[in-house]
């Protein structure tokens, strides 16, 4: 077949910050690589092209969601290809370094690229003996390499050297050779991402500072030392990937449940997700619940700061978006939904139940606070305020303790401060405050510069 640019199809998961890809292979059949268990995108896409899924490829063992190949497997009968290294624990192709897969027209074949994982593969499309790209998935990124530790601390090292050798390997490629990753900008699988989602092999050597460490041990202090934190869950998805997810056999629902039943639940053990906008919460939330504001970043705070052995009980607002709430969950293997309270806060406060506030302030206030900024190290480092003390979000459940009294809270906008805000109240804080923006509404209210830490 004849490869055109609109054969390619990729599909951004905005809130993981990364593309997953369908290609159609011209005869009613596609190809998936690296599709999440919330397949809704890639469904859509492949109804309007009238297409199938043949082939679902993962070019490694994710660690940030739930692979969407078994499902397909199951659904449309698709062929899972993944590195026979893997040991994964269902029906799939097992590929090793140059095993090829004949897609009816075009060719994929297998390129061992440890790095980012042990069992990592890229595949390189080809239409004949032409290479049309290659899907890297957290090798070769937009000016960068994906994050080398997620094996733990103490294989870090030896990964990243691997990772130097797969992107070396990977620049031997034509340049005008497209490259297709899964990780980019606002993955923590990346670090850091770019800005661009795919590029090519020339402009990698352009820009792709990795690429351009003069030795493998410069490579690995750029890369180890640009690492940071990274979300909880991740700890677990890699073995949940390698049995493989459980298959979803029809829509899932959340059901709608009554003050009565909440209560029930919560008694019982349950932990309450307030889902609606931060503002909503300051102004009225049931004790004990937990902001985090359904927008495309959900999954990565519920992963982190959520455990997934027990029930989830969420607070809605009018019109949000259940099946979204749902999704988000489901594709980073949060399974014990119990439901949402039917009506929100409404039902719940005409019943009596009790309420919490938190104030919701403008820089303007911020005078005379102790101020807790609860971003990531890379953003406190580059501008903060100062004797501001810093814990990152992700951190803050352990550290309650270290979180001054009477804080002012802040992040980037103000969503995160607000989750941090709900932690801090339901360990026993007080006279919590959130600010509605970030540091840099701060600055321009005070005319003080920000901080930088070196």
């Amino acid at each position: 077949m004849g490869f055109a640019d609109d054969h390619l199809t990729p599909l951004v998961d905005e809130g993981l910050g990364n593309s997953a890809y369908l290609v159609d292979l011209g005869d009613g059949r596609a190809l998936a690589v690296d599709a999440s268990r919330d397949l809704r995108a890639l469904r859509a896409a492949a109804a309007r092209r009238g297409l199938t899924v043949a082939f679902a490829a993962d070019t490694h063992l994710h660690a940030d969601f739930l692979s969407g190949a078994v499902q397909l497997a199951a659904d449309d009968g698709a062929a899972v290809l993944a590195s026979a290294a893997g040991n994964r624990a269902f029906p799939h192709t097992p590929l090793g370094d140059g095993d090829e897969t004949d897609l009816g027209g075009l060719t994929l074949r297998a390129l061992a690229t440890p790095g980012h994982t042990d069992e990592h593969l890229s595949f390189l499309l080809l239409d004949g003996a032409r290479e049309l790209g290659v899907f890297t998935g957290g090798s070769l990124i937009d000016g960068s390499a994906a994050r080398t530790d997620l094996l733990g601390a103490d294989r870090a090292e030896e990964l990243a050297r691997a990772q130097y050798r797969s992107l070396q390997r990977l620049a031997k490629l034509p340049d005008a050779t497209a490259v297709w990753p899964t990780h980019g900008a606002g993955s923590f699988c990346s670090a850091p991402p770019g800005a661009e989602r795919t590029t090519t092999i020339a402009a990698q050597k352009q820009a792709n500072l990795l690429l351009a460490a003069p030795d493998e041990d410069a490579f690995v202090r750029e890369l180890l030392g640009s690492l940071g934190s990274y979300p909880a869950y991740f700890d677990r998805l890699g073995e949940i990937n390698r049995r493989g997810p459980a298959v979803i056999g029809s829509a899932p629902t959340l059901a709608a449940l009554t003050t009565a039943e909440t209560r029930q639940l919560l008694d019982q053990g349950a932990q309450l997700v307030d889902v609606r906008p931060a503002a909503d919460f300051a102004a009225g939330h049931i004790p004990g619940a937990i902001s985090i504001p359904l927008r495309d970043q959900f999954a990565t705070w519920l992963g982190w700061l959520l455990p997934d052995d027990v029930p989830l009980v969420f607070v809605t607002a009018p019109g949000q978006d259940l099946a979204e709430l749902t999704w988000q969950s489901l594709k980073i293997g949060y399974e014990r939904l119990a439901g949402h309270l039917d009506g929100g806060m409404a039902p719940w406060t005409a019943d009596g139940g009790p309420q919490q506030t938190i104030a919701l302030v403008t820089a303007e206030r911020i005078v005379g606070r102790p101020v807790l900024d609860v971003r990531q190290r890379a953003e406190h480092t580059t501008g903060h305020i100062a004797d501001a003390v810093h814990i990152e979000l992700g951190e803050l459940v352990a550290r309650t303790d270290e979180a001054p009294d009477g804080a002012l809270v802040h992040c980037g906008h103000g969503e995160r401060a607000m989750t941090a805000a709900s932690l801090l109240q339901r360990a026993g804080h007080r006279d919590l405050a959130v600010l509605d923006g970030g540091p840099g509404d701060w600055s321009k209210v005070t005319g003080r510069p920000l901080e930088e830490t070196a």
